[in-house]
Order: structure tokens, then C-alpha cells, then sequence
């Protein structure tokens, strides 16, 4: 689809699916905060649930999943070390999601108990904690205790990408988020401030077919009138939908773009810069000049799956609905190329 097109936007709560565990054509649009009942049911080995949540400092990158695609649980860690480059990943694999439970709401606890990696995402008055420890993480024990702020009245990207009444996913995506805490590696303490730190949640709720692909792309950072600005962009399995994921969050308001994001970049060189633009306005006009590649290839039998994330800077334009020009300069996140068979 190459042309702006309607959304509708939702301001009321919403069940995902209907009693047959179809989706709810009610529930298709868009809302500035998560009102959806992710009610999820039959569609053997095709529901997909995940909580990924992304917390970005100028010096680290430390990224928390709990994840259940029907036949198998997929909880995951890592940390990154912008100077050094130093990169740690642990995964680990549960048959048919065993004690992977993640609940139907996006405001609502997820706690994983395993000996080898317990994780907590709890919401507190507070805000919400994200908790995991894991005795052996490269040969040294990791604790970490994390505590994303959610500001009064912040908004967020909330959509249903419906490919069609069988086939359905609900996605949140929740940038800018103040966050704070340390993490604790062996003898090394690797700090979070509020000020310089935010997080970004990736809540996925849905039924999908075997085979997809997409590129995604999110950063956050802080302007130099201290506004903070974040977005939300991708492609590939939204196509086509009349519906997508693409958003700007200037200073905790939502701006929905209700057309498609171009990416372009080098399949072959995933380290040369890659360019995010919209396909018929100039609202989102960016580089992408990537400093790490992170590979996650994943081969168990019912699933394959491939994604080249793409941790580096980004510099351009963004423009608001009042015709605001936004300039980003180094402002530190991901774009990735994601194959599935799942």
C-alpha cells in the first residue's frame, strides 16, 4: 500500500477475539493506550504471546524476553557493551511453553520461575520492575533490578494488524519510558540513570501464519530542550492490512502515522546504513548507521527463525502533525530483518 490511508482509532475497551477465538472485527484500529483483551483461544500452534522489553542507556543495552509460540517457550537475555562491543546472550528452550505464562492484558504481571532463569515483570505503584537473575551467565552470575517510570498520561502505540479473521496480531509498543536500576555481572556493576535511560516494551498478542517476515525500529532519546522523542517504525508484515505500526511519541503524546515506512539497506551488508523514510510524506526521514550486529538464529525442528538486529545511531527529520521539524542526532537504537517459520 502506497497511499496515507484511515485507522480507526479505539477509545474503548475491546476483546481481541470473538467466542470462536476469531478476531473481533471491533477490535481492529489503533489506540494511545492499551484497551485490548488479548482473549486468545484454540488456533492450535499458531497463537504467538511475548513480553520483550529493551532498556537503553548511552553505554549499555540490556534486553529481557519471555516468550510462548504455542510449542515452545523461549525466554531470553542480553547485554551490551556499546565501547567494548562486548555482547552476552542466554536462551533457553521450554517444550510447549512449559511455565511461560503471559497474561491477556499489557498492564498485568509475568512471572517465570526456573532454577536457570527466573524473571519478574511486576507492576508496582511505582512503576514496573523488571527483575531477572540468572547463577550462570557466561560463567558468572547476573542480578538485575530494573524500574521502568511511566509517566502521568504517557501514551503508546496500540494496533491490531488483522491479515484476516483467522490470522491477527496485537501488538503494543511502549518507548520513551524513564528507567532506572544497575545490573550486576560477576564483580561488575553496570548503572542505569532515569535522566539518560529508557526502555521500550514489545507486547505481542496474536495468531499468525507459518511463514512471516518484518523489519522493526524503535529508539528513544531526549532533545536538547529536554522533550523526550521516540518511534515506533515497520514494515513487511503489516502490508497490505490497511493497518500499521508507525508512530512518533514526542514528549509522551502519540502521533499516529497512517502510512507506510520504506527501508532501505543492504541485505548483504547489514552494517552499511540503512534509510527509514515515509512512503508519501516527509514525516519520518532518517539514517540508520548501524555499530553492532546481534544474530539470533533459532533451528528447532517446528521453528526457524533468523533475525539480523541492528543496534546504532540515527540521524535525520521528523515532523509533527503542526508541522514541527524534529531533528535526531545520535540518537542510540535498533532496526532489524526478521524471518520466521513459526
Amino acid at each position: 500500500m502506497n497511499e496515507q490511508y484511515h485507522e480507526p482509532e479505539l477509545t474503548h475497551p475491546v476483546d481481541l477475539c470473538d467466542a470462536h477465538g476469531d478476531l473481533n472485527p471491533e477490535a481492529v484500529g489503533w489506540s494511545r493506550h492499551p484497551l485490548h483483551h488479548c482473549n486468545l483461544r484454540g488456533h492450535w500452534l499458531r497463537k504467538k504471546r511475548w513480553n520483550y522489553w529493551a532498556v537503553v542507556s548511552p553505554t549499555h543495552l540490556f534486553s529481557v524476553t519471555l516468550s510462548d509460540v504455542d510449542y515452545l517457550g523461549l525466554p531470553f537475555i542480553y547485554l551490551l557493551d556499546f565501547k567494548t562491543k562486548a555482547f552476552s546472550e542466554k536462551t533457553l528452550l521450554k517444550p510447549f511453553g512449559a511455565g511461560c505464562h503471559l497474561p491477556p492484558e499489557v498492564h498485568a504481571d509475568v512471572n517465570y520461575e526456573d532454577p536457570a532463569m527466573p524473571i519478574q515483570m511486576n507492576y508496582t505503584n511505582s512503576g514496573i520492575r523488571l527483575s531477572v537473575t540468572c547463577p550462570d551467565f557466561e560463567g558468572k552470575p547476573l542480578q538485575v533490578d530494573l524500574l521502568v517510570h511511566q509517566p502521568d498520561g504517557h501514551e503508546s502505540l496500540n494496533v491490531v494488524i488483522p491479515w484476516s479473521r483467522k490470522r491477527f496480531q496485537f501488538t503494543s509498543k511502549q518507548n520513551t519510558l524513564p528507567t532506572e536500576g544497575r545490573v550486576e555481572w560477576g564483580d561488575e556493576t553496570i548503572s542505569f540513570d532515569q535522566e539518560n535511560t529508557f526502555a521500550c516494551l514489545d507486547f505481542g498478542r496474536g495468531v499468525w501464519p507459518f511463514e512471516s517476515f518484518w523489519n522493526w525500529s524503535s529508539f528513544s532519546t531526549r532533545l536538547a530542550d529536554g522533550r523526550p522523542v521516540g518511534v515506533n517504525l515497520g514494515a513487511g508484515w503489516t502490508d497490505d492490512t490497511g493497518m500499521n505500526e508507525n508512530g512518533l511519541c514526542v514528549d509522551g503524546k502519540l502521533i499516529k502515522l497512517s502510512e507506510d515506512l520504506r527501508f532501505t539497506y543492504d541485505k548483504a551488508h547489514f552494517m552499511a546504513p540503512w534509510h527509514l523514510e515515509t512512503t508519501i510524506t516527509n514525516r519520518v526521514d532518517l539514517i540508520f548507521t548501524p555499530f553492532f550486529e546481534r544474530v539470533a538464529k533459532t533451528d528447532a525442528l517446528v521453528i526457524k527463525s533468523e533475525v539480523h538486529q541492528m543496534i546504532g545511531t540515527f540521524e535525520g527529520m521528523l515532523r509533527t502533525d503542526d508541522g514541527e521539524a524534529i531533528p535526531i542526532m545520535d540518537a542510540i537504537g535498533w532496526a532489524e530483518d526478521h524471518h520466521a517459520k513459526w
